[in-house]
C-alpha cells in the first residue's frame, strides 16, 4: 500500500475513533459524579469502565493490546507498579489490564484544574496524587498521602512513572527515583511489580492527525520484587529499571541502554 493510501486509510479510521473517544469522555463525566454520591468504590468502578471504554475506542483505529505476564498472577493490592511511560494512552491501558487494583496515579496538578471531561474530575476526586513539579516538598507529601491513605488505607494499588515524562519515540529515559522511593517508604508492605509498555507512543506519532492503523501495543507484567525490613530501596528501583530495559530490548531485538 502506497504512503498516500496508507495515510488516507489512517484518516478514515481515525475520525470514528476521535468521535468515540470524545463521546466516552463526555458520557463518563456525569456518570462519575453520580457514582461518587454513592461512595468511592462505585466511583472507582465507573472509572474502570471509563478506561475500558477508551481502550475499546482505540480498537476502532485497529490498535490492539497484547499482555505478557512473567509470573502466574500479580498479587492482590496494594501493589506498587513501576512502569516506563510512552503515551497518555498508557493510563487507560494499564487501568484496564489491572482493573481489579483500582489504580491510582501521580499527575500534574494543572491537569486536574482544567476542564477535561472525565479526566479532570477523576484526578480531583479519585484519590490520585496531584503534584506541582516546582514544589518538591509538596509533591512528596502528596505522594506519601497516596501511599498511606489510598494504598494502605483503602487497599488499592498505584502506578508510578519514574521517568517523570513521556518518552520521545519510546526510548527509555533515566529514572528519577525520588517519588518512587517516597511511595515505597509510605507502603513498605507493598510488593513492587515492574511493568513495561511499548509502542503506545506510535499512537501519537502524528499528534492524532491521524492515528496509525493497526498499532500493536505490548504490556509486560514482571515478577513481583519482594520487600524486606533491611532492603535497599534504591537497588529495587534499579532492578525494576533493568528488567524493564531488558524486556524492551528483547521486544525490539536490540540493546536498550
Amino acid at each position: 500500500m502506497t504512503s498516500a493510501l496508507t495515510r488516507a486509510r489512517d484518516w478514515v479510521l481515525t475520525i470514528p475513533f476521535l468521535i468515540a473517544f470524545g463521546l466516552v469522555l463526555l458520557v463518563f463525566d456525569p456518570l462519575q459524579r453520580v457514582a461518587l454520591l454513592r461512595g468511592r468504590r462505585p466511583h472507582e468502578r465507573v472509572v474502570n469502565g471509563l478506561q475500558a471504554s477508551l481502550v475499546a475506542a482505540l480498537r476502532l483505529s485497529g490498535a490492539r493490546v497484547d499482555v505478557e505476564r512473567e509470573a502466574e498472577g500479580v498479587p492482590g493490592p496494594p501493589v506498587l507498579f513501576i512502569s516506563n511511560h510512552q503515551s497518555m494512552f498508557d493510563i487507560p491501558i494499564l487501568g484496564t489490564v489491572l482493573a481489579s487494583h483500582y489504580l491510582k496515579y501521580i499527575s500534574k496538578r494543572e491537569l486536574a484544574r482544567r476542564w477535561i471531561p472525565s479526566i479532570s474530575f477523576n484526578l480531583r476526586h479519585g484519590g490520585n496524587a496531584l503534584i506541582d513539579r516546582g514544589d518538591r516538598a509538596g509533591a512528596v507529601k502528596a505522594i506519601v498521602r497516596l501511599g498511606e491513605e489510598e494504598m494502605r488505607g483503602r487497599g488499592v494499588s498505584a502506578v508510578i512513572f519514574p521517568e517523570g515524562t513521556r518518552a520521545r519515540g519510546g526510548v527509555l529515559g533515566p529514572f528519577r527515583p525520588q517519588g518512587t522511593l517516597a511511595l515505597m517508604a509510605a507502603v513498605p508492605e507493598a510488593p513492587v511489580v515492574p511493568v513495561a509498555i511499548d509502542d503506545s507512543w506510535r499512537l501519537l506519532r502524528h499528534g492524532l492527525r491521524p492515528v496509525p492503523f493497526g498499532t500493536r501495543i505490548r504490556v509486560w507484567l514482571g515478577r513481583p520484587i519482594a520487600r524486606s525490613a533491611d532492603e535497599d530501596p534504591g537497588a529495587i528501583v534499579e532492578e525494576a529499571q533493568r528488567r524493564i530495559s531488558e524486556v524492551l530490548a528483547r521486544w525490539r531485538g536490540s540493546s536498550e541502554g
